[in-house]
């Protein structure tokens, strides 16, 4: 074996170990939802108090399990995956079955019948259900029960088996209008052809990156995404606002919201005691693009109708990037007072101070790694 041959030999192993590791655990997450969404159901048809609970049985069951991976809106999902995937019964209760699982489950769930699962759906337009299992992770499952149309779902199953789609991808395909597009070519083979060429093949790294997997493994969210000179450069900027004093009172790093049903993380959230508002801040390693603009207006109305109380004034936000063109920033942020704190100066860090801080801090990080 020579150098070469060794360095093959680690990559290869990683790579396959790595994406059998995921797709182990994918697995297990899609049979324990899939499962509890099944409890939910076969509840809501036959338990002996159903009726008790009826319409609130999902926040009652929230509220008693009080579990962060095991939310009201996750409860939601569970039971309209199992819905729309109630013929996914057979490779679920065959993969329990080998990892010796079914066995554990019966002493604890008494009468359900986990043992006696069957594929009751008729239904022919339907990728194979080992396929889907196999292939398809959970999160991959939460996107597809939006399309209610049987054959436009099993197209995207089929294309995301295909490419190795991540879930990302998947999202960006149908907002694309992908299988309508099929539709309408004159050369559809041609079609699938440059959407598969065009789309690269999900790596361990990218299937990693998934909040639900960290949810069921019992570890606190991670963003897997940020990069270590944003993560230090976060670190300074909240040290540096506190020490500028001025009424910033801190309350949250990476702060999670759920806009939709999509979560989203706000790099650093304060309350300002004098102004009486948020003061929320985003960092991009970057040069600025409009849309960045974009998301924090998303983020400061999202904090306008939902999180202002009384006396409370409205949220502002701060956005700090490595460069920007003057005459872009001015159209993209036209109309909107609340964004690069234009009337806020007297009691917020100046726009020489935050420059002169992003500079510093570049400069120390690149001194660091050099």
């Amino acid at each position: 074996m020579n150098f070469n041959t060794l360095i093959n030999s680690i990559t290869t192993t990683d790579s396959v170990l790595q994406t059998e590791a995921v797709k182990a655990i994918n697995k297990a997450l899609t049979a324990r939802n899939w499962l509890i969404g099944l409890y939910i159901v076969e509840f809501e048809q036959n338990g002996e108090d159903r009726a008790e609970y009826g319409a609130k049985l999902l926040q009652k069951l929230a509220e008693r399990l009080n579990s962060r991976g095991l939310s009201f809106r996750n409860l939601k999902l569970f039971r309209q995956v199992y819905t729309e995937y109630s013929h996914l019964s057979q490779p679920i209760q065959a993969y329990l079955k080998g990892q010796g699982i079914i066995s554990k489950l019966d002493s604890s769930i008494g009468q359900l019948p986990i043992a006696q699962l069957q594929n009751t759906d008729s239904q022919s337009i339907k990728l194979n259900p080992i396929d889907v299992f196999n292939n398809l992770s959970y999160t991959h499952l939460t996107e597809l029960i939006h399309i209610k149309d049987p054959l436009k779902r099993t197209f995207y199953e089929m294309e995301c088996v295909k490419g190795v789609w991540t879930h990302k991808e998947l999202k960006r395909q149908i907002h694309s209008l992908y299988f309508e597009r099929m539709g309408l070519s004159e050369n559809p083979t041609k079609l699938a052809s440059l959407v598969q060429r065009k789309t690269l093949p999900a790596t361990p790294t990218d299937l990693i990156k998934d909040e639900h997997i960290f949810e069921f493994m019992g570890l606190k969210h991670q963003i897997l995404e940020e990069s270590a000179l944003e993560d230090s450069l976060l670190n300074h900027l909240q040290e540096f606002l506190l020490e500028l004093g001025h009424g910033f009172c801190f309350e949250a790093r990476q702060k999670r919201i759920l806009i939709g049903e999509e979560y989203y993380y706000i790099d650093l959230l304060f309350y300002h005691r004098v102004l009486k508002c948020h003061v929320l801040i985003e960092l991009k390693v970057e040069q600025f693009e409009y849309a960045h603009a974009g998301q924090l207006t998303t983020y400061l109305n999202y904090f306008k109708q939902t999180q202002m109380t009384e006396g409370d004034n409205e949220p502002i936000g701060i956005l700090l990037v490595t460069a920007k063109d003057n005459a872009l920033v001015h159209f993209a942020t036209a109309g909107n007072d609340n964004l690069f704190v234009s009337k806020y100066q007297l009691h917020l860090p100046t726009q020489e101070q935050l420059e002169d801080f992003m500079r510093k801090e570049m400069e120390r990080l690149a001194s660091l790694s050099s």
